[in-house]
């Protein structure tokens, strides 16, 4: 790639723990080297280095063609995940490559993987990254789809761009760019299966209903934030009832096996789920993101001997550990009545302490603030909605925590 020669990478790692802004104000203007591009690679290598550990160990001269970019890509954790979708030996495209982490992580596994880029800056850096491992092409996706014989893939990925043209974020699949809705036409009679990756702000009946032939939807995340919803989708079968589509909730940590939770909507509708007041030496569950976006709340009590909290508020209780539940646990040390005396006494009780709301009418920092604590430590209070033992309707709570 132009630039990228060997006094290019001396200067990147000799400046490896230098200030972006520093040495741009140095090297402004300068010549002899494209200073500002050998910048945008020490900038990102700070930025991105836990992020794309794996790949950028893999490459020491891996290419960013921004930082943009960077913070765009998928991390090597989700690029995995993704990857093990893919069947041993497929012809996979991935039609929104981009920094090309999907797609690198997909080539271990298929027999061939087209990388399509419009970007032209974007596909001269998959080039120089993966151009050994996938078929890098720099066309839009629809007319590179357009031109390719039918059945030319097993599978096809695209990630559409979450943002319109004024850089605002767009929710629905038909507001995304490239429109994924208009495309299903086209992309039946040139895939078996489709895989797409959405934005977690989208509703996962919605998205089962805009994807006709969808067969499995996964909520993926890791334990702090649902990163993105999944859609499986076969092209060349009918559709199955929304009800009866298995829904999987997948969360990833460094280092562990995946949490995961399967279930369908008509499951969750039969659910059984029990209610349960929390009490001093029992245990808090709290679910992942990922669990919360899938809402499987009442299997989560059938499925784990977990009583909920309050109608409402999706947190649950058991006096013993239930092995496997797909969230948090931790030990309640005290549950206390959110009245004005108790308010007033927590400070000198728990000088620092994180906090966090569900179910309550007080956003998490406007309460930290009238509680006059510091924010940390290992203490966590849950300020909630629920029942205590000596009331027999709802109130206001907290309940102080260790994990």
């Amino acid at each position: 790639m132009i630039g990228t020669d060997q006094s290019f990478w001396k200067f990147v790692f000799d400046n490896a723990g230098a200030d972006a802004a520093g040495l741009r104000l140095k090297y402004h203007g300068c010549g002899g080297m494209d200073y500002a591009f050998a910048i945008t690679q020490i900038e990102c290598r700070k930025k991105f280095g836990k992020k794309l550990r794996e790949t950028l160990a893999a490459n020491h001269e891996f290419v960013f063609p921004s930082v943009l970019a960077g913070e765009q890509a998928t991390s090597d954790l989700l690029a995995a995940y993704h990857a093990s979708l893919i069947g041993e030996g497929e012809r996979v495209a991935d039609l929104t490559a981009g920094l090309g982490i999907d797609a690198s992580h997909i080539a271990a596994r298929a027999a061939s993987v087209v990388a399509v880029e419009r970007d032209a800056l974007k596909a001269d850096c998959l080039e120089a990254n993966f151009g050994s491992m996938v078929d890098v092409v720099n066309a839009d996706c629809r007319q590179y789809l357009e031109d390719c014989e039918d059945n030319a893939f097993d599978t096809v990925f695209i990630d559409p761009a979450r943002r319109g043209a004024d850089g605002s974020r767009v929710f629905a699949l038909a507001d995304c760019e490239p429109d994924l809705i208009e495309m299903l036409p086209l992309l039946r009679r040139k895939a078996k299966r489709l895989i797409v990756k959405a934005s977690p702000m989208l509703d996962i009946t919605n998205m089962m209903r805009d994807l006709p032939g969808v067969c499995r939807m996964i909520a993926l995340g890791n334990t702090t934030e649902c990163k993105e919803l999944m859609a499986v989708v076969d092209l060349r079968a009918e559709p199955m009832p929304i009800d009866d589509v298995p829904i999987d909730a997948v969360t990833l940590a460094e280092g562990k096996p995946a949490s995961e939770i399967s279930f369908t909507r008509s499951l969750e509708a039969s659910a059984e789920s029990s209610s349960a007041i929390p009490e001093v030496g029992g245990y808090l569950f709290e679910p992942y993101p990922a669990v919360m976006k899938a809402a499987p709340f009442g299997l989560l009590s059938q499925r784990y001997g977990v009583g909920k909290i309050h109608p409402n508020t999706q947190l649950y209780f058991s006096d013993t550990i239930a092995e496997g539940f797909p969230g948090e646990a931790y030990r309640i040390e005290a549950v206390i009545p959110y009245e004005s005396k108790y308010i007033k006494r927590l400070k000198s009780a728990y000088p620092q302490i994180q906090v966090t709301t569900r179910n309550f009418d007080v956003p998490a920092d406007a309460l930290r603030k009238k509680l006059g604590v510091k924010d940390g430590g290992n203490l966590r209070l849950f300020a909630v909605t629920g029942k205590m033992q000596q009331s027999s309707q709802p109130q206001k709570m907290m309940i102080v925590t260790r994990g």
